[in-house]
């Protein structure tokens, strides 16, 4: 057609400037076919995937623009290509065909459109656009979530598509109280962010500081969840994490009853949950499908490796430089002779093996996947030995370093498990300068981080600062489902009870 051929003149370079510093905001569809489609090539800069499909249709000249690497053809084919064929000039089908569609007549909302994966059909004479779903969906198949196995219980993951998230999420709570709330952030990438609470449950005033917070971020891209917590947890200095990070359906489900807040990101199967405490990292929905014996004895464990993890090289160092005579008698000439022979302090000793731990996990990560195990226990083992050998390092330091790299993995979080890791070098700093002493105060100031520390202004520490004996029957232990008859009180639900009392048949035996 001739109105392609003419060099795009509809819109001059002062025009271009002015469009590119609006952003098409504000901006009508006009009555010329010419003016729009010139528009919509200058506005995307002439872009090679911007494709155009010219027909006519009652005597009118007809546009279609669409993205090749947006739109799935199978879909523009059967949802307008196919019906449209079907039809001719003088059928009243094809009216219909086109009149079904929506239509927008603002350039700002049709460019965003095109860049979500639509097609848009422009008519010559008439001052709007239609508006063609024919979004290419490349999804992966659910599956288990590899960062966090499942023993018993549902095996359903999120996967990158929030529409198909949100979809698992709804058929879970079949309930009208489940609130969604759609929010778009980042003024280049333009990703979608959902906001999830249970109304009448959740605290509306938390509710309105989670929007608050993620309303006022102000920046070029929001990549994952792990770029857009850093904008709204409380403290960025503090090395715990304030937002439990999941990939599990039935974790979310289950917080969210609880009154949380739950917060998707679109491209993302990872699913933020605010508020949160100290002790729901060391939680497990294995936990809940296990007798409560068991699931008590499990969290115990899990919480005695987070202690042993942050301070047991730091035990060794204290022992070693200035407390030997705690050592039984039996193990005082086993111990001294092998550290004898140690030319460095104990402080060195520790760090050597700690960083060379922490190199092999990072290389058994970035490593494909097909040699990085095998490449994590050969290299462990063979420098272990070596190293030993070489007389750089004790025995005992090999069984302190081991011992304490297997409990900092035993956390089901891998934020809070990177804390540990990260929180045992000032321990070992500390134990090298005052020995027990040292450790002693570096425990205080960990304590007094946590009772200050705040997740969207609930206490991190809950139930233990402040202490309230009712929340204790799930966080260090977990005693049985059926008495668990009220929710807990760190993140203040408007709804405190969430079941009455149960097991009443045994009254009638």
């Amino acid at each position: 057609m001739r109105f392609f051929k003419q060099n795009h003149r509809g819109i001059n370079q002062h025009k271009k400037q002015q469009l590119q510093n609006s952003d098409s905001v504000g901006t009508k569809v006009f009555s010329s076919i010419r003016d729009n489609v010139n528009y919509i090539n200058d506005f995307f800069y002439h872009s090679h995937d911007l494709m155009t499909y010219q027909f006519k249709f009652k005597q009118k000249e007809c546009v279609v623009f669409y993205f090749e690497t947006l739109v799935d053809p199978d879909r523009l084919e059967q949802n307008f290509f196919v019906p449209l064929a079907q039809c001719t000039n003088d059928d009243n089908g094809g009216s219909l065909i086109l009149e079904h569609f929506p239509k927008s007549n603002n350039f700002h909302e049709i460019t965003k459109k095109m860049l979500q994966g639509f097609s848009i059909i422009i008519k010559d004479g008439e001052q709007h656009v239609l508006l063609i779903d024919t979004a290419s969906t490349n999804e992966r198949s659910l599956e288990e979530p590899q960062n966090e196995k499942i023993v018993r219980g549902s095996h359903l993951g999120f996967v990158e598509n929030i529409s198909t998230n949100l979809n698992l999420l709804r058929k879970s709570i079949k309930n009208q109280n489940l609130f969604i709330e759609y929010l778009t952030l980042g003024e280049i990438t333009s990703e979608k962010i959902a906001i999830v609470h249970m109304k009448g449950i959740a605290n509306e005033e938390v509710v309105k500081k989670v929007q608050q917070r993620i309303k006022s971020i102000s920046s070029d891209m929001i990549f994952s969840p792990g770029y857009f917590e850093e904008f709204i947890e409380d403290s960025t200095a503090s090395p715990f994490p304030q937002m439990l990070n999941t990939e599990r359906l039935d974790r979310v489900a289950a917080n969210l009853i609880e009154g949380r807040i739950a917060i998707f990101v679109d491209g993302s199967p990872t699913v933020l949950i605010v508020p949160i405490n100290f002790f729901s990292f060391y939680q497990s929905p294995d936990d809940y499908n296990s007798r409560a014996y068991i699931g008590t004895f499990i969290r115990v464990i899990r919480l005695c490796s987070f202690m042993l993890a942050i301070t047991l090289p730091a035990l060794y160092i204290a022992v070693i430089g200035f407390h030997f005579e705690i050592l039984p008698e039996e193990l005082v000439l086993a111990v001294r002779g092998a550290v004898d022979k140690i030319p460095y302090p104990p402080l060195i000793e520790a760090l050597i093996m700690e960083l060379t731990i922490e190199l092999i996990r990072e290389a058994g990560i970035r490593l494909p996947s097909a040699i990085g195990p095998s490449i994590s226990i050969v290299g462990g083992l063979v420098i272990g030995d070596a190293i030993v050998k070489a007389g750089l390092v004790s025995n005992t330091m090999i069984v302190v370093v081991a011992t304490t790299a297997i409990a900092s993995y035993v956390v089901p979080s891998n934020e809070m498990s990177a804390a540990v890791r990260l929180l045992r070098f000032p321990m070992m700093m500390a134990a090298a300068t005052f020995g027990f002493i040292g450790i002693v105060f570096g425990l205080m100031a960990l304590l007094i981080h946590l009772c200050k520390l705040e997740s969207f202004g609930s206490p991190y520490f809950a139930p233990m600062a402040p202490l309230r004996w009712k929340d204790l029957k799930d966080s260090i232990v977990r005693m049985p489902v059926w008495k668990m008859n009220s929710r807990p009180l760190d993140h203040q639900p408007e709804k405190m009870q969430q079941q009455s009392e149960s097991r009443k048949w045994e009254e009638n035996e």
